[in-house]
């Protein structure tokens, strides 16, 4: 009987494979280089040497969960399909005319992030549909077809469609996808009213051309990898991780891999959630750091937060505005260019710089010996002695510190430093950038940093969790066990879920309730749907309502949950109580009058598929778990000390270590800073009190 859950999370540098012991709840890990040009042969690679050394037959696994930044990097990097867009007549250049506002007012120069869809590649026929519905024009089908060969001979590999109104009323878009479908069969084809059913035609157009965008990329890697999964013997069926941290099947992810773009910083999340829940923290930051970037997610009372719409690709960081808006579900994160590759360097006003550009897996650190020449966090983070050369992720790659050196050496002569001093001074304003970002994140969102425990997990997130929550005024971090594959284990305990969301538009006191109730089944049904063809099993399924509510006369809506029906008349009250409760939890108050109106409906399905139990390795006294001591620098004397090395699976529970000390396991190293004290918990946490 098949007892094993795979999980497989690609990231920039590094490809986690971990293998989950269903019924003894053990789990196995391995660290694989990533292979930016072709993941499947990291994944591949990676698979079959876990499974050698586990001596582990992949007739014994029971399902298989992906996470991957691929389409994010794809949309990033500008490497998706020549896509092509047909339209409303006179609507040809919603994607340029934007919101027509700036995201730097002052900024004469200011460049907008230019379209996935070129101009000459954005075509218009006669139809149109009003909001509500109705049909003022007919489709003209002969212009619709000529318009589609036009951008076929043009060289278009994908094909958005983009009617207005079509939230409304499908149906010109739903026929314009028959006749396209019949004249070109290979075209790929995505329809607003697919791929995001609700009001505001800028960001509803950006969203489909998005998904027209990478919809090829997706299709292929994923029946690629499927293909390659089957030919190793593993015939358990594979899911992937949504933005949303819900699960879906390969035919539904293919159908919209837009629902994809956060999958992989969504599974650290999961894992933050799942490891502060074992610990009983409810309220975690989520930080996990990779070896490209990192991500920084609000968990409150054990739910990470969903946020309905985020910006992809922005040209600016932190500038809203600046990006490709995207509307679909995701777990509401930060991403910080900060990770083990984020490169180093001295700009004109002689200050220290650290990323975002980013060594990322081909060449990497200095230290990776594959071609690398810039010093990055990694090679910092080696020659301060954090890093064990022998047994860096794993052992399953050789680093070498003195081709490290050499990479800062540069940095060290030009600021008149030692080696060691400027790569404390990378260490610390990476963290620095870190803490930056998070203090805006959380402080954005109505919290302060000093009330949650930073949960640490990724290759480098614990090397540098106690100095980035010294920053934001933390007392608690927790490590959790495997930090460094946590993300690839938060796979295996995520549900099936399926988010969907219609526009429905009306007053709360002009409301048709039986037609309400209506549209939420029909969101309902379709969401079951999936969750039917992900699942085999008969899971317990659970639906959750929410709409978009707002005053009448506010631009902008509120998402606010509400109560389960049937609706009827008298639901008025309940939904006008749930917005006034969730406005003043947001806003602290709420304005003495005014009418509600519902903009949208939305309803996510979900469904349990792994299993949360983890077992608690056995181990000895601190004393005992001692594996030797290892040169370090240490901040506090601006010199290097000889740290105790802890092995971290030798520690028994109650255990306590004493800073400064470093704790070692395969896939990460914690650094315990003075005066802290780290103890491992019942759930096999390290707890450590700064």
């Amino acid at each position: 009987m098949a007892e094993y859950a795979l999980g497989i999370d690609i990231g920039g540098t590094f490809t986690d494979i971990v293998l989950y012991d269903q019924q003894h709840a053990t789990s196995y890990s391995h660290k694989e280089l990533t292979t930016p040009d072709a993941p499947h042969i990291g994944v591949v690679s990676g698979i079959r040497r876990l499974f050698e050394s586990e001596r582990i037959a992949y007739s014994e696994i029971a399902r298989v969960v992906h996470a991957t930044t691929l389409f994010t990097n794809a949309l990033i990097e500008r490497k998706g399909a020549c896509t092509g867009l047909i339209t409303t007549e006179g609507f040809r250049d919603t994607l340029e005319m934007r919101r027509e506002n700036k995201y730097e007012l002052y900024d004469l120069f200011i460049e907008l992030p230019e379209p996935l869809v070129r101009r000459r590649l954005r075509l218009e026929v006669p139809e149109r549909i009003n909001a509500n519905g109705a049909v003022e024009e007919p489709l003209d089908e002969a212009a619709l077809v000529a318009r589609a060969r036009e951008l076929v001979n043009e060289g278009v590999q994908s094909l958005a469609i983009v009617f207005l109104h079509a939230y409304a009323n499908p149906q010109h878009e739903v026929r314009a996808r028959e006749l396209i479908g019949r004249a070109f069969p290979q075209l790929p084809v995505s329809l607003s009213s697919d791929i995001s059913p609700q009001i505001r035609e800028f960001e509803r157009t950006s969203t489909t051309v998005v998904n027209a965008y990478i919809k090829p990329l997706a299709e292929s890697y994923l029946d690629q990898l499927a293909a390659e999964i089957a030919k190793l013997g593993i015939k358990a069926p594979l899911f992937m991780m949504l933005s949303n941290g819900g699960l879906t099947h390969i035919a539904e992810a293919k159908r919209v891999p837009i629902q994809l773009l956060e999958s992989g910083p969504a599974a650290g999340a999961l894992a933050g959630a799942l490891f502060g829940g074992r610990g009983k923290v409810d309220d975690v930051l989520a930080f996990d750091m990779g070896g490209t970037t990192a991500k920084l997610a609000m968990v409150e009372d054990g739910k990470p937060l969903i946020a309905y719409h985020f910006e992809a690709s922005r040209a600016k960081r932190f500038a809203e505005g600046s990006g490709l808006p995207v509307n679909i579900s995701t777990i509401e994160l930060i991403e910080i260019g900060a990770g083990g590759g984020s490169i180093a360097a001295i700009d004109a006003l002689d200050l220290l710089k650290v990323g975002p550009r980013s060594a990322g897996a081909a060449p990497g650190p200095a230290c990776y010996g594959r071609g690398g020449e810039h010093a990055t966090v990694t090679d910092a983070n080696l020659v301060l002695g954090f890093l064990d050369a022998s047994t860096f992720a794993g052992g399953t790659m050789a680093i070498d510190r003195e081709q490290a050196e050499a990479s800062i050496r540069p940095l060290a002569v030009q600021s008149k430093l030692s080696i060691a001093k400027i790569a404390w001074g990378i260490h610390s304003v990476v963290n620095e950038n870190m803490a930056a970002a998070a203090r805006v994140h959380v402080a954005e969102r109505g919290r302060h940093a000093s009330q949650f425990a930073l949960l640490a997990t990724g290759g480098g997130g614990p090397l540098h969790a106690c100095e980035v929550a010294k920053r934001l005024g933390i007392q608690r971090v927790i490590c959790p066990p495997g930090a460094g594959v946590a993300s690839a284990l938060g796979l295996l305990m995520a549900p099936a879920r399926i988010d969907r969301v219609a526009t429905v538009a009306r007053r709360l006191s002009a409301i048709d309730w039986s037609a309400l109730e209506k549209a939420f089944r029909v969101l309902e049904r379709d969401a079951h749907s999936v969750i039917a063809a992900t699942l085999t099993d008969h899971a317990k399924v659970t639906v959750q309502r929410a709409g978009d509510l707002r005053f009448v006369g506010q631009g902008f809506e509120l998402v606010t949950p509400l109560p389960q029906g049937p609706y009827a008349k008298n639901s008025a009250d309940a939904l006008r109580k749930a917005f006034i409760a969730e406005y003043r939890r947001i806003f602290g108050q709420v304005p003495p009058g005014g009418e509600i109106e519902i903009i949208n409906i939305r309803v996510a399905v979900s469904a349990p598929v792994g299993r949360g139990a983890l077992k608690v390795a056995g181990g000895k006294s601190s004393a005992a778990a001692i594996k030797g001591k290892r040169k370090a620098w240490l901040a506090s004397r601006n010199a290097y000390a000889h740290m105790p090395v802890y092995d971290r699976y030798a520690l028994a529970v109650g255990s306590g270590v004493k800073g400064p000390a470093i704790i070692e396991e395969p896939s990460s190293t914690l650094i315990v800073p003075p005066k802290a004290v780290a103890t491992v918990d019942r759930s096999g946490n390290l707890n450590v009190v700064l």
